[in-house]
């Protein structure tokens, strides 16, 4: 693949000169005799390459540059300068606007196609840079998955009771993020906390985790260790998002009445207060050993009768639009 390459001069003669050179060198070329023609070239077809001349009528070099560095579909097309402008203002000016290079007219053959061809092969290799990080990340992220939801697998191992309880807790999480319309990359943490948000469970004796009956003090206050647990086993790994805060802060409310360190408003991460919120609507409407699933209706009506005061007035807003008005149900 030799390259594309867009030049711009509004002399005639130059112009051929510049493209039939480029061209003997196999490069595919695009000419352009003004600054216009030059914007719409570049713009509806960006070339890879741009070589352009500063003094032309109407639209000079200088605003094409300025002009195409703000447009998203030209801004990283490296540009390099050809003209017969050889203060050091001039070249200096050129850089600021974003350009690369600056080869001063009358050029030598050599020299340009030696720049042309290092400025392609920089712009090339950085490009497929770019796309080497985002193929890791999207591996680490995948990977990252993959591991939080056979961490969470194990915790559920523990307590068939409550299995699948985290993986539709998630579900309704992130469903409840996009009513909000908050970001995807906050989603996608959001979904990951709450896939482990009962993590620290993997320290509470399973027989207190299957009891049947209520829970004394003692067993309830083992209990209400896990989020501190999940907390010190997760704030190492080095997340993108802040996993282990959420999973730490996934039972405190909004009046402080929470645990484990009573909380309240803005001291509560807002990913929090949406685990929070899917977490007690999943509970309450799963079966349990010590009493049967109270249904989707009671949870919804335990979420509105304390909007605003246990549990952010918005989350419970979107949490029930998706409900009662979007016809959303939770995973089996």
């Amino acid at each position: 693949m030799i390259g594309k390459i867009l030049a711009v001069d509004d002399t005639p003669a130059a112009l051929k000169l510049l493209t039939e050179l480029l061209q003997a060198e196999g490069y595919e070329v695009r000419s352009a005799i003004n600054g216009e023609l030059a914007l719409h070239s570049a713009i509806s077809n960006p070339p890879e390459l741009i070589l352009l001349d500063v003094r032309m009528p109407v639209m000079d070099g200088f605003e094409v540059c300025r002009r195409l560095k703000a447009q998203p579909e030209t801004r990283d097309v490296p540009i390099i300068f050809v003209s017969a402008l050889s203060e050091t203002n001039d070249k200096v000016n050129g850089f600021e606007l974003g350009a690369v290079d600056f080869v001063t007219k009358p050029y030598q053959r050599e020299e340009l196609l030696m720049r042309v061809q290092t400025h392609l092969e920089i712009t090339r290799l950085r490009n497929r840079l770019e796309s080497l990080v985002d193929e890791r990340t999207n591996e680490l992220r995948s990977s990252m998955l993959a591991f939080v939801t056979a961490i969470a697998s194990t915790v559920e191992m523990r307590d068939p009771y409550t299995a699948g309880h985290q993986r539709r807790t998630a579900h309704l999480a992130s469903a409840i993020a996009k009513e909000l319309q908050l970001p995807d990359y906050l989603i996608e943490g959001l979904n990951l906390a709450s896939v482990v948000h009962d993590i620290g469970k993997i320290k509470i004796p399973a027989e207190i985790l299957c009891k049947p009956g209520r829970l004394d003090e003692l067993e309830f206050g083992l209990i209400k260790r896990h989020p501190e647990t999940g907390y010190e086993i997760l704030k190492s790994i080095d997340f993108p998002w802040p996993i282990a805060k959420i999973v730490l802060q996934h039972h405190e409310r909004l009046d402080h009445s929470g645990y484990p360190y009573g909380l309240t408003g803005d001291e509560i991460l807002f990913e929090a207060k949406i685990l929070s919120v899917a977490d007690v609507v999943e509970a309450m409407s799963s079966h349990r050993p010590y009493r049967a699933g109270l249904g989707v209706e009671a949870a919804l009506n335990e979420i509105m009768r304390h909007r605003g005061v246990l549990y952010d007035a918005s989350v419970v807003d979107a949490c029930l639009i998706l409900f009662k008005e979007k016809g959303y149900n939770l995973p089996t």
